[in-house]
């Protein structure tokens, strides 16, 4: 009998719930309207641009009133003699980066994590974090001046190399740099992941004479796993969603052969040249990609973490 009044008491409030959003629906509609109308503008609208891919689009007919060409742009890249070379491009900057990038905010959490002084730990975690909040352009203007042949790094080393014009150190600064970038402000959330860690579980790791990387192996990375994986499948589909920004900021005429990636070459064909409809097709294939990457990936991983993924 208690039970069924207490599933009675449970319904009634779930309905004095709804019959209270009813009455002041209005109040939920005003509160929502901004994210809904932001949603619907800068994100649903735009979608509408995808026809430009399949039309010779005139700026003056506009896309319904363009002539339709199918997918003539999509062959026409595929078939063009650099696609192999942007592919190849934006994969390897990908790639490493992935590679290099993905385990340092672990690694920064974990040894975050050591630190028992609360003070010193928020000094250091001051300073992981702020390079975060330097904007691209501002980065790429102070790598650039770093590696001048008249920069500190030339000056320690004693040369007069001009490292940005070097095709084979490109990929290396660029990594280099957003790993010094991002990577404390990424391990925020495997900080906080770890704080929650059972001390119960430490101390008896402790007792048994575990030491630290055997707590970590054994205690703490079984506790963020989760985060992990989560994180890692995201970054895995993010592949061809290179930084355009950073790229082309960091550019030059002599480090194109590997600088050179899908997304700037979308910038200079489809505002540059004013081929609208082929860049476009462009930033389609590479969408597609990344979504045929995000589902891949997840797939690999849900198998191997037990059917867990996102």
């Amino acid at each position: 009998m208690e039970a069924k009044k207490h599933l009675t008491n449970g319904k009634r409030t779930m309905m004095q719930k709804l019959l209270y959003v009813r009455k002041n629906w209005q109040l939920y509609v005003f509160f929502l309207m901004p994210a809904l109308v932001f949603t619907i503008v800068f994100k649903y609208l735009p979608m509408g641009g995808i026809l430009m891919a399949f039309e010779d689009y005139n700026v003056r007919l506009g896309i319904l009133g363009s002539e339709w060409v199918g997918l003539e742009y999509f062959k026409r890249f595929l078939s063009s003699p650099d696609f192999m070379t942007y592919l190849l491009n934006t994969l390897k900057l990908s790639l490493y980066g992935l590679l290099w990038g993905f385990p340092m905010p672990i690694i920064l959490a974990l040894l975050l994590n050591q630190i028992r002084s609360v003070g010193i730990k928020k000094k250091i975690q001051l300073l992981i974090y702020a390079p975060n909040f330097i904007s691209v352009i501002v980065l790429c203007g102070m790598v650039r001046m770093f590696l001048s042949p008249v920069g500190p790094l030339n000056q320690i080393l004693g040369t007069s190399t001009n490292w940005m014009t070097m095709p084979e150190a490109f990929r290396t600064i660029y990594i280099a740099s957003g790993i010094w970038q991002c990577a404390g402000w990424a391990s925020i959330m495997y900080t906080a992941a770890l704080s929650n860690v059972s001390k119960e579980l430490e101390e008896a790791a402790m007792l048994d004479g575990a030491n630290v990387l055997q707590q970590v192996r054994y205690v703490q990375l079984p506790a963020i796993k989760n985060i992990i994986v989560i994180q890692f499948i995201l970054s895995a589909g993010n592949i061809m969603s290179v930084g355009f920004e950073k790229a082309y900021a960091l550019q030059t005429e002599m480090n194109l052969p590997t600088s050179e990636i899908i997304s700037t070459y979308v910038y200079k064909i489809g505002l540059l040249n004013g081929d609208y409809g082929y860049s476009a097709a462009v930033g389609i294939f590479n969408s597609i990609i990344n979504v045929i990457l995000l589902l891949v990936v997840n797939g690999i991983l849900s198998k191997l973490n037990d059917g867990e993924g996102l």
